[in-house]
């Protein structure tokens, strides 16, 4: 199951060298030429030098589909053991059964430690996120990054093709020092990355763990039929985005946020927030007049502040256009609404 570093934009130049040597070197463990899975890929052996090299998802992904087929070790060498052709997808047929996206997690984390205990997949969940993170249980050596890099995608790629939605991070960090090639990791992970923590690990909200499945075994053996590709595939759609946005609307309280201030809050251009609302049939305008209503219905229902604090709270400039606007939403103005239900 190969890494492949923008399923987005396939045809970009974007996978590091750094992760072609790290094929390279799963052929060096075992003793084999890895000439032909170079030349099948089209990569030229005078890249493997290059500090600097990027080769596209699609060369990367039949190097190392060819490269697991043909030394047997999906790992490539990473583990103490090998994990022979078709162990991932044992796993991915472990956890597709499972009624939504945190039973599925916790299957893929409990049933990893199966295939090796080199490393071990823990998920945790607080009040608002759910993180993935990795405990590594021996010297990974060498291949260390190339090797977390590439279980978070697995993971995090057949999360993303089992629920039918993008998952948008809100972190990732890792274990080792900032690589030389760190400018493709917002590209294979998101914006908000940091080196030297404790261990690797992505951030996500937590709702994303009750989406229920939406694939099934036969789906599964349909994905598995291509070169095993567990990676995050182009969705158009975030079946969280508008709750993200509310959230984000929500939190302002008074602050006038701009389209360009809530899609840099969401990790994204303000085109590609546009386009998405598009496709869930709503808009930022609509978002924002939800959320003034809202807020101005919590604040009129819990307390005795006054109207015009309760219109600067709900992002109005002043009280008549707050009372307005109330009167459109509900048929009645802000007091008549509170005394309605004091």
């Amino acid at each position: 199951m190969p890494f492949q570093a923008s399923a987005a934009a396939p045809r970009r130049a974007v996978t590091p060298a750094a992760f072609v040597r790290g094929v390279v070197a799963a052929y060096a463990r075992y003793g084999r030429d890895p000439a032909e899975a170079l030349a099948r890929s089209q990569v030229p052996t005078d890249l493997l030098k290059s500090a600097d090299g990027r080769v596209t998802a699609t060369q990367f992904e039949v190097l190392a589909g060819h490269a697991m087929r043909e030394l047997d070790d999906e790992a490539l060498g990473w583990f103490s053991r090998r994990l022979p052709w078709g162990t991932y997808g044992m796993l991915c047929r472990a956890s597709i059964t499972a009624p939504n996206l945190e039973v599925a997690l916790k299957r893929w984390c409990r049933h990893h430690r199966i295939l090796t205990e080199d490393v071990l997949f823990e998920l945790a969940v607080d009040r608002d996120t759910a993180v993935i993170s990795i405990r590594e249980q021996r010297d990974l050596g060498p291949l260390r990054e190339f090797c977390l890099v590439t279980l978070l995608r697995y993971v995090l790629g057949f999360s993303c093709w089992a629920v039918d939605s993008a998952i948008a991070l809100r972190a990732a960090e890792f274990p080792h020092a900032e690589p030389h090639h760190v400018s493709v990791y917002p590209t294979i992970f998101c914006k908000n990355v940091s080196f030297d923590a404790e261990r690797a690990s992505i951030t996500f909200d937590k709702r994303y763990l009750a989406l229920p499945l939406k694939r099934s075994p036969s789906d599964l053996d349909s994905m598995l039929k291509g070169a095993l590709r567990l990676t995050v595939l182009p969705y158009r759609r975030d079946r969280l985005m508008v709750e993200r946005i509310r959230r984000v609307l929500r939190s302002a309280r008074g602050r006038i946020l701009t389209a360009d201030d809530v899609a840099s809050a969401l990790a994204l251009s303000t085109r590609t927030m546009h386009r998405r609302l598009h496709d869930e049939a709503t808009s930022l305008r609509a978002l924002k007049e939800e959320a003034k209503l809202e807020l101005a219905r919590e604040a009129l229902m819990r307390g005795r502040a006054p109207i015009k604090r309760i219109a600067e709270i709900a992002g109005f400039r002043n009280e008549k256009s707050f009372s307005r606007a109330f009167r459109n939403w509900t048929g009645a103005s802000p007091r008549e609404f509170r005394t309605r239900y004091r």
